[in-house]
């Protein structure tokens, strides 16, 4: 099972990065020179992992420490990269859980005390291609959630 998480989460996102990059290096560079963006999914589980989430919190931090070397390494072609790391958010997989546990897991977000919206993911993502100065960072989108333990 951690074999195969690492596979997914870590190897998977390194492998898309270099497919990307290898075709982001031929844009046409804009004003400040930029050919690309790349945006990792990274998680809270990578800083406040929980109990029985070795596997995953183990490869969303690796995603996340892997973002600034990147960054460094394809700076000289123009292409930026940069993790975000959400929080508790409403998806489909959120669907399959009943509603009590739902308003619970939101009840812990501190504010705003709900589960984050896809549209706010997406909102984060067109703000990090608009400002080109993000480069090799991971920025929470977790309304300041801290995960206990369990």
């Amino acid at each position: 099972f951690f074999t195969k998480v690492i596979h997914i989460n870590l190897i998977g996102t390194f492998l898309c990065d270099k497919a990307a990059a290898a075709l982001m290096q031929h844009n046409a560079p804009g004003p400040d020179g930029e050919r690309g963006l790349l945006i990792h999914t990274s998680s809270v589980a990578a800083f406040e992992g929980q109990i029985g989430q070795a596997a995953y919190s183990a490869t969303k931090a690796a995603v996340a420490g892997m973002t600034l070397p990147i960054a460094r390494e394809l700076a000289r072609f123009g292409i930026r990269c940069v993790s975000i790391a959400p929080g508790i958010f409403h998806t489909p997989m959120m669907d399959g859980m009943p509603q009590e546990v739902q308003d619970s897991l939101a009840a812990q977000v501190p504010f705003p005390a709900r589960l984050g919206r896809p549209e706010e993911f997406a909102q984060m993502v067109a703000s990090v291609l608009e400002i080109v100065m993000l480069n090799g960072t991971t920025i929470r989108l977790d309304g300041a959630i801290r995960m206990q333990p369990k």
